[in-house]
Parts: C-alpha cells; structure tokens; sequence
C-alpha cells in the first residue's frame, strides 16, 4: 500500500485557478506513470517446461545447490559437492553425496550426515588428490579423507573473500580462484602451499571473474572466465602462455583430458564446449541449466555436470549410440 504525500504551497493573491489546476495535472500525471506492481496470486500459472536437450544427454536430480563433481576412479562413483542452504538461513549446511555412475543415489550424505566434528559451511569447487577430497569453502580449504570422509585439515586464507574452484597438485600445492566483484583486483588465483601459506599469483586482467581451473598435461594452470569467453592458460608461476576462446562466455566448468583436449562448460548459457588442441571450440551439448564445475569419467568417457540451483547432475556422453 502506498503512503499518501501531501504537499503545502504558499500562492501569492493574483495566482489562482490556472497555477492551481497545473498543479493538479502534474500530479495526476506523476501517480498515473507509477508502474502497477501486480499481485503474484493474481497471475496467470505458469509450469515449467521440459530441457530440450539432445540424445546424449541425461539430467539427474536429488540435491541441494551442486555446485562441483569429482570422479572417485577407485570407487567408480561420483562425488558430488553441495552447498546446501544459504549461510544467512541455516550456518554450516554443506554436504557430499555419492552418486553411482547410472545417476542412482549411492550415499545422500556420505559428508554432512551429522555435523559430529564437522565445519563444511557453502562448499563450491573440489579435487580429488592424494587420497583426499579438498573443497573450497567461503574463505578456507578444506580436505577429508577419501576412505572415511573425515576431516583432515584447514587453511583459512587471510584477505580471501569467496573462493570459487581449486585444483590441488602431487605435492600438496592448491591453486584456488577467488571471482570477486567487477573490480579486478579482487580477480585471483591464489598459490597454497602444503605448509599453508598463502600468496596471490595472478589478479586482474585478463582475469575476467576467474572460475573453473585445472592442471593441462604439462602441469600448468587452465582458468575459464565467467565473465569472457577467455580459456587461459598459466604457467605454475603465473605467467600467461596462450590464451583460447570458447563458444560462450559465462563459464564456470572445466575438464582437461590426458591428449589436452579441454571441455569448458557455460553456467550462464547451460551449454558445453569442447576445444581440441590447436583447433577452435566446438558446442557438443546444451540446454544444461547452470552447468557448474564438472568432472571428466575417463572410464565412460563422460563429462558429469552439477546444475547449482536446478538441484541435479546431468552426464553428457561423448561417444552417444549411434
């Protein structure tokens, strides 16, 4: 409801009606442009509409904000990541879910069951290294132990703000990439070492709110942009070597196979690139919702994707039936 403004004007004795009635039709003017908020209730109903996607693609649902996968290679399964509730509603509400590779539920909550010595608060990015899961958690890394799913340690990284993805090297070495905001500075990736200390190896440009990251078949570092079409990739020590471009920008995921093939996945466009070494980039699948940070099932030969707020994982076959 509208609060009604009155306003009081002093008119000198020779101005009358014609001051008056312009006032009048000023008013009337200003309420009549006021937008109509309409009433949600009052709206027609509206149902969601089937994803259009292809043969080779299949959507699975049962979570709560996954934002990462990981390929367990000694299990066969999936680990998938889930932020659970906004901070501000419910604290401390991340989780991990095993996923058998039909899409079936394995575990629902394989980390997260219980909060019994347990901090995991929003979750985003991880890796599977050295027979740990690390996470990136708001400002901390985390890692459990692949067997068990206990805690096994935390860096919280002073002047980080909200890391997005991670990539974790043989030696312990993590590799994290912060988004930020429209200022560039806050655009990084950031160099941990196994001791826990801390530095910033890149920021800024051509940074453009950094996401994905992975490790190429040479060991260096490969980012993808949500906020260009840039696939960049660095040298361990931070150095910009090439730079490709994918078919989208908006992107959030990535994969790097063995022959360096590199698999970009657009949260923005619910679409999948693929660019294969010294070619340009290729759509290979769409219509994926909020495709997040995927993984890559080198024994199906498969790209597994979370879907963030579609609460679902969907697996891209890249050999289909024919």
């Amino acid at each position: 409801m509208r609060t009604p403004i009155t306003t009081f004007i002093r008119l000198k004795p020779d101005s009358t009606l014609p001051i008056l009635a312009a006032l009048l039709v000023c008013v009337s003017s200003a309420q009549a442009q006021q937008p109509a908020v309409p009433n949600p209730a009052s709206m027609p109903f509206v149902a969601g509409t089937p994803l259009k996607q292809q043969p080779n693609v299949k959507t699975y649902g049962g979570f709560r904000f996954a934002e990462s996968v990981a390929y367990d290679e000694e299990r066969d399964l999936y680990v998938a990541v889930n932020a659970g509730m906004a901070q501000e509603l419910v604290p401390n509400d991340g989780y991990v879910s095993l996923v058998n590779p039909d899409g079936s539920a394995h575990t629902l909550k394989w980390i997260g069951v219980n909060r019994n010595g347990l901090t995991l608060n929003h979750p985003l990015g991880s890796d599977i290294a050295n027979g740990f899961l690390y996470v990136v958690d708001i400002d901390t890394v985390r890692w459990f132990d692949m067997k068990t799913g206990a805690p096994q340690g935390a860096i919280p990284v002073v002047g980080a703000t909200r890391f997005n993805d991670l990539e974790v090297a043989a030696d312990g070495t993590i590799y994290a990439t912060q988004t930020g905001t429209m200022d560039p500075t806050s655009w990084r990736v950031y160099k941990i070492t196994p001791k826990g200390e801390a530095t910033i190896l890149i920021t800024g440009a051509p940074l453009n709110l950094p996401n994905g990251i992975a490790f190429d078949p040479k060991g260096n570092l490969v980012v993808v942009n949500i906020g260009s079409n840039a696939v960049l990739t660095f040298s361990p020590d931070g150095k910009l070597l090439t730079t490709e471009e994918s078919t989208d920008a908006g992107n959030d995921g990535l994969a790097v196979l063995p022959d360096g093939t590199k698999y970009v996945s657009s949260v923005r466009q619910g679409t999948i690139a693929r660019i294969r070494p010294g070619q340009k980039a290729e759509a290979i699948a769409s219509g994926i919702p909020t495709a997040a940070s995927m993984t890559y099932d080198s024994k199906r030969n498969r790209l597994v994707i979370p879907m963030n707020d579609w609460n679902a994982i969907t697996i891209v076959d890249l050999n289909p039936p024919k």
